[in-house]
């Protein structure tokens, strides 16, 4: 007798864990709510890290990034490539050489076995696939593709206006390139793209400035002494009337 009953049972059994299952296919086809439409989860978080950057999230990684891209761009401006990149590499090796140093002898001293202070960055695994390589070769070839198509859309005219706008835009470089260095506009550039967003973000919205506060309640306190004024006026010119 209960074996008719386990038959009977089977088969809504099996439809309730079907229905689970395609629940579940369902939910993970949906994808997570966060994701973003109509990219992919690497250009996703891509953006979302270049825009926390600037809109300075992260006030000290955003500080660090800020501060390193900078100096690096002044001493380009007041020194040559070879020279900053000299400097760096023994600013460097001056830093990791003295602390492997001071380690030693910190270790010879106490007796002590501790090993390379360095040993856990040495373990670590740097190598490149093939496949993250081909990955990135072909990513940079599509915009490498895609800009050859523009350039030769562009140098032979299968456009004019479009020709036509680059030729005027070059021509108007000409007299920026006269005024400011490569170097120079890549600092404003930074400078632009570090403080413009989070300015604008900060003050998009009038309403929430203290400077629109203030004015707001001093035009209310100056609407509010011109409304007392007038009905004295008016009460002294009722008066004036009837007395007359």
């Amino acid at each position: 007798m209960a074996e008719p009953s386990a038959a009977t049972q089977s088969p809504s059994v099996s439809s309730s864990s079907s229905g689970a299952d395609a629940s579940g296919a369902a939910a993970g086809s949906g994808g997570s709510p966060g994701a973003c439409p109509g990219l992919g989860g690497k250009s996703c978080a891509s953006s979302c890290a270049v825009h926390d950057l600037i809109f300075w999230r992260d006030v000290k990684k955003t500080g660090l990034v800020f501060g390193t891209t900078l100096i690096m761009l002044l001493s380009l401006a007041a020194f040559s490539v070879i020279s900053v990149a000299s400097y760096l590499i023994l600013a460097l090796l001056s830093v990791t050489i003295s602390f492997r140093i001071y380690k030693s002898v910190i270790q010879a001293v106490q007796k002590s076995e501790e090993g390379h202070p360095f040993k856990a960055y040495l373990d670590v695994d740097i190598a490149l696939s093939s496949e993250a390589f081909h990955n990135y070769v072909n990513a940079a070839m599509v915009h490498v593709n895609k800009a050859l198509k523009l350039i030769i859309r562009l140098f032979l005219v299968e456009d004019l206006v479009d020709s036509l706008k680059l030729a005027v835009f070059m021509w108007l470089m000409t007299y920026v390139g006269a005024v400011f260095n490569g170097i120079t506009l890549l600092i404003l550039a930074e400078l632009l793209v570090f403080s413009v967003p989070i300015v604008y973000e900060k003050y998009k919205d009038p309403s929430k400035t203290s400077w629109h506060r203030k004015e707001k309640g001093r035009i209310t306190a100056q609407k509010l002494e011109i409304q007392q004024l007038l009905k004295h006026h008016l009460i002294v010119i009722t008066l004036l009337l009837v007395l007359w």
